[in-house]
């Protein structure tokens, strides 16, 4: 059980920078209470005890302002940034290593008994004030944007964005994500066609360095064809020294 709880800990400082303790993780952190609120909840359900079930998430909404059905079934490794009005309904299922921001829903859109909420497989990101409504399943890897309403499946490794959610799947994108992740982030879960100047501008600078890439590393290969030797030490110098250019092409 410890072990559990010191691997919650952990996912905090993985996924969160403000983190600066364990301390403050414990004391500070709505989504971990709401975690730890859940696992309890989740083992009297188990157990068929359903009302002190529901009374313990009762008393964990009113602490935390996250509100997750006992019955909902929540792989490992969850994180809950913010969590401020967060909702998981009772057959909800969420995989390991997901993701949740403050707003998100995951709700249902039918009153008939069964299956009625998502399931979300690993590695799952949903941005904030999301909802993602009905017996869908978002695969592994998968990105919803913020304030995306998602009612149909994402496949796995694909973001959702818009109301009503439209799938982005394109070769175009996960290598811009790629290319995100190397320069120290990731605008996860946002399109290049979202109407919004400055995810345009971001999308923009990062192709512009990727053009700029291909043509540096043509240049090299044309340099190393003719005989010059490039000094990768003196290209990532701070200062450009004039002599470099004299030097390469030699």
């Amino acid at each position: 059980m410890l072990a559990k709880v010191r691997e919650e800990i952990r996912v905090v400082f993985d996924r969160d920078p403000a983190a600066r303790s364990a301390w403050e993780v414990v004391t500070c952190y709505p989504g971990f209470h709401a975690l730890l609120f859940h696992r309890l909840a989740h083992r009297l359900w188990t157990w068929k005890l359903l009302w002190l079930a529901r009374w313990v998430s009762a008393i964990a909404r009113w602490l935390t302002g996250i509100e997750i059905h006992p019955g909902a079934r929540i792989g490992r490794r969850f994180f809950i940034d913010h969590g401020m009005g967060i909702v998981i309904g009772e057959t909800a299922e969420i995989g390991d290593d997901c993701t949740l921001y403050h707003g998100v829903t995951l709700g249902g859109t039918s009153w008939n008994k069964g299956k009625r909420h998502p399931t979300l497989g690993e590695g799952v990101v949903i941005g904030a004030g999301a909802k993602v409504l009905g017996p869908i399943t978002v695969g592994d890897n998968a990105k919803i944007g913020s304030n995306a309403v998602v009612v149909r499946d994402v496949p796995a490794g694909s973001t959702a964005v818009g109301i009503p959610a439209r799938i982005i799947e394109s070769t175009e994108g996960q290598t811009r994500e790629q290319r995100a992740e190397k320069m120290g982030f990731s605008a996860y879960a946002v399109g290049a066609d979202m109407n919004d100047p400055m995810v345009k501008a971001i999308h923009g600078l990062i192709d512009h360095m990727a053009v700029q890439e291909k043509q540096i590393e043509a240049l090299r290969s044309e340099i190393e064809r003719l005989g010059g030797h490039v000094d990768d030490s003196k290209a990532t110098a701070d200062k450009f020294d004039p002599a470099y250019l004299n030097r390469i092409v030699d």
